[in-house]
C-alpha cells in the first residue's frame, strides 16, 4: 500500500475501502486497517471524520518544511560524513552509488527509491547522525512522494544522479564544504521543482 501511494497507484484523498483493499491484497481486515494505522503515522494517510481514511494530500507548505528538515540534516551528515570517514567506506558509498545508477530506467520507482535511501542511510550511519536518520525514516514516505514527484522531471538543470554523483564525490574528497554545498544544491533543485508542481496543482500563483 505505501509504495502504491507512492506511485500513485491511490491518488490525493482517494477514500481508502476497507473491503476492496482486502480483495486487492489478499489480506484480512485486520491487517488492512493495521497497515493504515501504520500509513497514518508516516504522514501517508489522513483519517477523516465520517468518511475514514484516505490518501493524505501533499501541499507546498508542507513540502517546505520537509525540503527545510533535509537540507539541515542531509548536509550535516554529508559534512560529517566527509570529515570523518572508515576506510573501507568509499568502496561501499561508490557501490550505492551504482546501484542507484543501475535502478534509474527501472520501471519500478520502488527499486530507485530504495536504492536512494540505502545510499544516505550510508552516509549517517557513516557519520555517526543515527538520531537524524530516524527523524528523516519517519518523514520516508512522504519524502519519497517528493523523489518520485521530482526525480524524471522536465526542465531540470542536472539530472539527479548528477547531483547524488557530486555529493559521492565530495564526501570521498574529504571536503565538508564541498559536501555540505553539493547537498544543498540537489535539495535546491528538488525544492524548486516541487513548489513548481504543487503550486501548480493547488492553483496558486
Amino acid at each position: 500500500m505505501r509504495e502504491a501511494i507512492i506511485d500513485g497507484h491511490f491518488a490525493p484523498g482517494e477514500r481508502l475501502v476497507e473491503r476492496p483493499l482486502c480483495d486487492q491484497l489478499g489480506v484480512s481486515r485486520t491487517v488492512v486497517r493495521e497497515t493504515i494505522r501504520y500509513l497514518e503515522a508516516e504522514g501517508l494517510v489522513e483519517i477523516i471524520p465520517n468518511k475514514g481514511p484516505i490518501v493524505a494530500t501533499l501541499n507546498w507548505d508542507q513540502a517546505k518544511q520537509i525540503y527545510n528538515i533535509r537540507l539541515q540534516l542531509e548536509a550535516s551528515a554529508a559534512a560529517e560524513c566527509s570529515a570523518h570517514q572508515s576506510p573501507a567506506f568509499g568502496e561501499k558509498l561508490s557501490s550505492a552509488l551504482n546501484d542507484l545508477r543501475a535502478k534509474m530506467d527501472d520501471t519500478e520507482w520502488s527499486d530507485l527509491l530504495h536504492a536512494t535511501t540505502h545510499f544516505y542511510e550510508l552516509i549517517f550511519r557513516e557519520a555517526g547522525h543515527d538520531i537524524a536518520w530516524d527523524v528523516v525514516q519517519r518523514l520516508n514516505g512522504r519524502i519519497s512522494r517528493l523523489r518520485a514527484l521530482t526525480i524524471s522531471a522536465q526542465g531540470r538543470e542536472r539530472s539527479g544522479i548528477s547531483h547524488m554523483q557530486s555529493i559521492h564525490d565530495a564526501i570521498l574528497s574529504q571536503d565538508p564544504r564541498a559536501a555540505r554545498s553539493a547537498v544543498e544544491a540537489h535539495i535546491g533543485e528538488a525544492s524548486r521543482i516541487a513548489k513548481r508542481f504543487l503550486q501548480d496543482n493547488d492553483g496558486n500563483t
